[in-house]
């Protein structure tokens, strides 16, 4: 007896964001089925999930969604308006928090300092705000358990890490009471535990009589899973039932970019012998919550460190402390190429020889930024560009931009160009002051397998060139660099 279908793309031309992304698109979802969508472009990835959701468009082709027949039929009948989005939660790479006055008015150093603290919603409060009051199983009680975000109820949601943000969205989700959860790559950040648990997360859900459907690498196929598809050159290459599934062997691949370009670059970079960084004892406490207890820790030039640690462990406090954006270093034992922090110098001084990538830094440029200006405000060290350049600067900005091949996206704001080129133009900002040191903060973060093995591949080359120093920050193994050869944990 074949299964109930839930939702099918017949034919289908699809539009997204004024590009068309699939030829002759056809998907059949049935009741039961549980999908991963894998595939080398995060952009095309992202568009079938949209798709689904209908904010794409279809000059050809149709989708029907008979999941939601019978709701949009009882909620005629009672004349109130509706929408088979009622009945979908979607989780995507990018979060747009909001603070008290509704305003997204954040800045980066924010999130760590306690008294602006009381200016955004606790987690508590972000999530009865913003939860649907439709009926169902899920409570605000059940989702932050399920979820662990109970410890987390009273704090702040903007100083919650990535993969307790994710957690968060994830929980947000859940309390639209939805009969089908869309997931774009939902493991991202999440650290080691918190990737195991997923499986469990799915498979709870799953027993409430959600449907789930996810982009995600093939290497990371999770529990609870029953169907995969491939997305490729505009449309659906191949499916499989989980049991089908061929392993991944993994791939190599040649960088992309013009190999003679990089190394006219990397000949700007300038790189010291003394010691980076030395850190003793250091102590951050926020009221009665210890974030980091006697750490001690010494970088040398050239050194390549990985750091790691569980969400929540303090990896983004003890870089705060790095990159001049905590207020406590100040009265710490931290020492910076030598300099002792608190010694008189400013915070431009601090930045000046760091470059700096997380993707959480795209939420904090101002709406008005293009790529251009975003990359170029590396000079100057601040969220967006603020100052006139000069032509060396503006060169120098076209070169990066010619190696990382983001010119088709120059005068696109950054938060609404792809992901994947959102990071490549965080890089270019990060090295295009040529730093002494370079702090990678989940750098790859939202790249699809491909892209993210040329990102790794990409930051080999440049150490190699360079001989920068170099902190990783990632739970992911696969994507830390091989000359990356020591480890600092949190616990």
């Amino acid at each position: 007896m074949t299964s109930k279908t839930l939702l099918q793309i017949e034919n289908a031309r699809v539009n997204y964001l004024g590009k068309a992304s699939f030829e002759d698109l056809n998907f059949t979802w049935r009741e039961g089925e549980h999908w991963a969508i894998t595939g080398d472009s995060g952009r095309e990835l992202t568009a079938f999930l949209e798709t689904l959701r209908g904010t794409t468009h279809l000059p050809e082709g149709k989708i029907e969604r008979p999941f939601a027949d019978q709701y949009i039929i009882q909620k005629t009948e009672e004349g109130i308006v509706h929408s088979f989005r009622d009945l979908i939660a979607y989780v995507s790479q990018q979060y747009r928090f909001r603070n008290k006055s509704n305003l997204q008015n954040f800045y980066f150093q924010q999130r760590f300092n306690s008294s602006e603290a009381d200016e955004t919603a606790t987690v508590k409060e972000y999530l009865i705000q913003n939860s649907t009051p439709t009926p169902g199983p899920w409570s605000l009680e059940v989702v932050a358990d399920l979820l662990r975000l109970s410890p987390l109820l009273d704090s702040s949601i903007l100083k919650l890490s990535n993969g307790e943000t994710r957690r968060l969205a994830l929980a947000l989700g859940l309390l639209r009471q939805p009969k089908i959860y869309l997931m774009d790559q939902p493991m991202t950040g999440l650290d080691q535990e918190s990737r195991a648990a997923f499986g469990d997360f799915l498979k709870e859900i799953i027993s409430k009589g959600i449907h789930v459907l996810l982009t995600i690498p093939s290497t990371e196929i999770p529990d609870g899973i029953t169907h995969i598809a491939q997305l490729g050159l505009g449309q659906i290459t191949q499916t499989w039932p989980i049991k089908e599934y061929p392993k991944s062997s993994g791939f190599t691949q040649e960088l992309p970019w013009d190999m003679d370009l990089l190394e006219r670059l990397c000949a700007n970079f300038h790189i010291p012998k003394e010691e980076v960084i030395r850190l003793e004892n250091i102590h951050i406490q926020y009221g009665e919550k210890v974030i980091l207890g006697q750490i001690d820790w010494t970088i040398e030039a050239g050194d390549r460190w990985q750091l790691r640690g569980k969400n929540g462990s303090g990896k983004s406090t003890l870089i705060s402390l790095l990159i001049g954006e905590n207020p406590q270093a100040y009265s710490q034992n931290f020492w910076l190429f030598g300099r002792k922090r608190g010694s008189g110098e400013s915070i431009w001084e601090v930045k000046k020889p760091i470059g700096f990538v997380a993707p959480e830094l795209v939420r904090f440029f101002p709406a008005n930024q293009t790529v251009y200006k975003v990359i170029a405000s590396g000079f100057f060290d601040t969220m967006g560009l603020f100052k006139k350049l000069n032509s060396e600067q503006e060169s120098k900005i076209q070169e990066w931009v010619d190696l990382f091949r983001l010119k088709p996206f120059l005068h696109h704001p950054i938060q609404r160009i792809p992901l994947e080129n959102q990071r490549w133009a965080l890089l270019a900002r990060a090295l295009i002051k040529a730093p002494k040191l370079l702090i990678l903060d989940e750098a790859s973060q939202g790249m699809d397998e491909r892209q993210r093995e040329i990102f790794k591949h990409t930051i080999e080359k440049i150490l190699e060139k360079t001989g920068l120093t170099l902190i990783y920050v990632s739970h992911y193994r696969e994507d830390i660099p091989d000359s990356v050869d020591r480890i600092f944990t949190l616990e």
